[in-house]
Formats: structure tokens, sequence, C-alpha cells
């Protein structure tokens, strides 16, 4: 399969993590889809997205990809008043990876990653190994130790 820094990475880190691969035009890209072709529930897929906060700057937020991200309890996470999703044009310069590619892992810049709590309640969660159709399937407690990141009810 394609070897991805977040792959190299995580490796490295002697996680216990799976691959899983899918085809999917942009088009028809759903969390729904994605879980289907890779076999698990939705709320289990997670999506990586890029806020910025108006006095902290960029963090991540990793949501459930069946839900939406609740802007007001991200910013009171991230300790800031007002806080926006990064534009298209941001997220690249950002994070090092494309739109629908995204994830902590191997991301340019460390920022600060808050993790939807819904996590910690399964066995296994899938975020994007930083290309289109790969995702990287482990244990919430394992990416939330990697990632340093803070669990906290972000999603709706």
């Amino acid at each position: 399969h394609v070897k991805t820094n977040a792959l190299r990475l995580i490796e490295q880190a002697g996680i216990d993590f799976d691959v899983r691969e899918y085809s999917l035009a942009m088009e028809e890209f759903t969390a729904s889809r994605v879980a289907e072709l890779i076999g698990l529930e939705p709320d289990h897929v997670f999506k990586t997205l890029v806020a910025i906060g108006e006095r902290n700057g960029p963090c991540f937020a990793v949501i459930p990809a069946n839900t939406e991200l609740d802007l007001k309890a991200l910013a009171s996470a991230h300790e800031d008043r007002k806080i926006h999703l990064a534009s298209l044009k941001e997220v690249l310069p950002l994070t090092g990876y494309q739109r629908g590619a995204v994830t902590v892992i191997g991301a340019k810049k460390p920022f600060p990653v808050y993790v939807d709590e819904i996590a910690e309640l399964f066995d296994q969660i899938a975020v994007s190994a930083g290309a289109h159709g790969v995702q990287m399937v482990l244990r919430p407690a394992d990416y939330i130790e990697l990632t340093s990141a803070t669990i906290a009810a972000i999603s709706r």
C-alpha cells in the first residue's frame, strides 16, 4: 500500500494499526461511503478539520465524519473567543496535506489537537493516513496519546 509520512511515523511509534484503502470519486465522498468501503460504522470514521482561533491560532478538530463541528465548543476547548474553519486555500500551507487527506500525524506543524469525546467509546477508529483513499484504523487511546490530543465534546 501507499507509504505516507503518517504511516511511517505511526509505524516508528510502534502502534498497532491497520491500513484500509478505498477508491472513491471526490463528488461521491461522504463519511458513510468511506465507512462502508472500509468496513466500519460511519461514526467510527473520523475527519480531521483545521480551525483557526482569533487569539490562539490554528488547531485540529477530529470528529466523527457523520457529525458537524460545534465551533462554540471548539473555541471553548481552545480557550479562544472566536474560531473559524480554515479556508481551502489555508489547509495545505498549514498542514502540508490536501483537503480530504488531512491528518494530525505528520502534519507540518504540531498544532493543538482536540478529539471528540465519542472516540473513547469505540474499540477502533479510522483517520486519514495522509493520502486520498487511505485510512488508518487504530485504537482511540493510541491515537490520542500519539497526537497529545485533548478530549472535548466538539461535535453535534
